[in-house]
């Protein structure tokens, strides 16, 4: 029996599928006792997500999953790790399995970036809509601690040609933008928000992809 799973839960869970997320504040919840405690995010994450952390393996048997989905989290990885998540993501789908991913784009927010090109506060909005940099440090025991309990900064972004052929290093085919909805894959309307996918005016880099 193969499996679906989707990476990087968040609180977005579905019922067929197995949800993982690799945040530090899940394990701290799922603590015995002491997880009743831990207040780090407004809501506390769903029972059914579970801690995997896709940038050390795959998750679960290679070659048992037919479909994964990962919305916006792959932004907040390193390159490297980036592209080993990818080459473990292949290694976990059957052939023919698809993959669908959505990350932040870059070259949207580069071209409002150029036509602001000259104003004070072109540099700044950039970096504000790519969460890129850091306004101020943070200081203290507790903001050092909630830092690192959530990383919600961006470490890496991507275009369409980016993206595109770090699927190909990995070894995926059928590559596509793709937009909420329109897979052939019944099993994604469990997962996919279409909040997103961005706005008919400011899309997200949305792809889908298979296992040959």
């Amino acid at each position: 029996m193969t499996r679906n799973v989707n990476i990087g839960c968040g609180h977005s869970v579905g019922k067929d599928w197995e949800n993982y997320d690799a945040s530090p504040t899940l394990r701290l919840e799922r603590l015995p006792l002491l997880g009743r405690l831990v207040k780090k995010n407004r809501h506390r994450f769903p029972p059914e997500a579970m801690y995997g952390d896709i940038t050390q393996g795959p998750i679960g048997a290679p070659g048992t999953v037919s479909a994964v989905f990962c919305s916006h989290m792959l932004e907040h990885v390193s390159h490297e790790d980036m592209r080993n998540s990818l080459k473990h993501i292949h290694a976990m789908l059957i052939p023919g399995g698809v993959f669908r991913l959505i990350v932040p784009d870059l070259s949207i927010r580069a071209r409002m970036y150029v036509d602001k090109l000259g104003q004070p506060d072109a540099a700044s909005r950039f970096l504000e809509m790519s969460d890129l940099g850091q306004r101020r440090m943070r200081r203290g025991l507790k903001s050092r601690l909630l830092a690192v309990l959530g990383n919600s900064a961006h470490l890496w972004m991507y275009d369409d040609a980016s993206m595109r052929q770090e699927h190909e290093l990995a070894g995926f085919s059928d590559i596509r933008r793709c937009a909420h909805g329109d897979s052939d894959v019944a099993a994604f309307a469990q997962v996919e928000n279409p909040d997103r996918f961005g706005t008919p005016d400011f899309t997200e880099l949305a792809m889908e992809c298979r296992k040959a």
